[in-house]
């Protein structure tokens, strides 16, 4: 049976004070409203994993991500942060690929590739992202091509083994921060040709791996979102600022 996540991404969002309040919020919601079967994850800035971890290490359901990783274990590479160090810090989770890294930061496939054996040889578990442009969604095809790309190029080199433990995050580029979200016929139509893509490499395995929608979701349109059978979650970035958005939004897991 997949596991139903929802991951919520801070990005570059939140002091130390504003923090400590929306976890605090989020575990005591979580406790009355979550079902127990569904994953919780808090992707915070790296100064707050440290008290993160305490904060809700006795909530079973509520686990510790980053937002990235170097594609080393260790060296001189200043302001950067390791898959080791993350896992001292007690982090279960870490996002890699998001399109924001892309864009900004230009991380290509192959970066990805090492970013990924580092995280999972300190037993991380990916978030790894995918998507595609508004220019590369409005040209009408090829679009789909692309995204299985980016899964090609960056994890079917992994074994069987290692694949099972990697959640996908599609993330329909056009609709993150633009106020513009995928239809539920537009996620599903992605999750299901991603799920039949990872079949051709790795079978049966395919229908274990959690996909999740990283799009623009909120308490309004993940119900719909949810309710697709290849959707099996979602990526949060600015409703996993708002406790009761973002445990609205859990709830909605069927």
């Amino acid at each position: 049976m997949r596991k139903q996540i929802v991951a919520g991404n801070w990005k570059m969002n939140m002091t130390k004070e504003e923090g400590q309040a929306l976890i605090s919020e989020v575990v005591n919601m979580a406790k009355d409203e979550v079902k127990a079967n569904t994953i919780l994850v808090l992707c915070t800035p790296a100064p707050h994993l440290g008290y993160a971890k305490r904060m809700f290490q006795s909530q079973a359901n509520v686990f510790l991500g980053a937002q990235d990783c170097h594609e080393k274990a260790s060296g001189a590479y200043t302001g950067e942060i390791s898959a080791p160090i993350l896992k001292s810090f007690e982090v279960d989770y870490v996002i890699l690929g998001h399109s924001e890294r892309r864009e900004y930061f230009k991380e290509s496939d192959e970066l990805l590739k090492a970013k990924t054996d580092q995280a999972l040889a300190n037993n991380l578990i990916p978030i790894f992202c995918c998507g595609e442009s508004l220019s590369q969604r409005q040209a009408g095809s090829g679009f789909i091509e692309f995204v299985c790309g980016q899964i090609t190029n960056s994890l079917f080199h992994l074994s069987a083994e290692q694949f099972a433990k990697v959640v996908i995050a599609y993330e329909p580029i056009w609709a993150i921060g633009t106020g513009l979200t995928a239809s539920s016929e537009q996620a599903q139509e992605m999750h299901a040709a991603l799920r039949k893509h990872i079949a051709s490499k790795y079978g049966e395995l395919a229908n274990e791996i959690s996909i999740l929608y990283g799009g623009s979701a909120k308490p309004s349109n993940a119900p719909e979102l949810f309710a697709c059978p290849d959707v099996d979650g979602g990526l949060i970035g600015g409703a996993s600022l708002k406790s009761r958005d973002f445990i609205d939004i859990a709830k909605a897991l069927k």
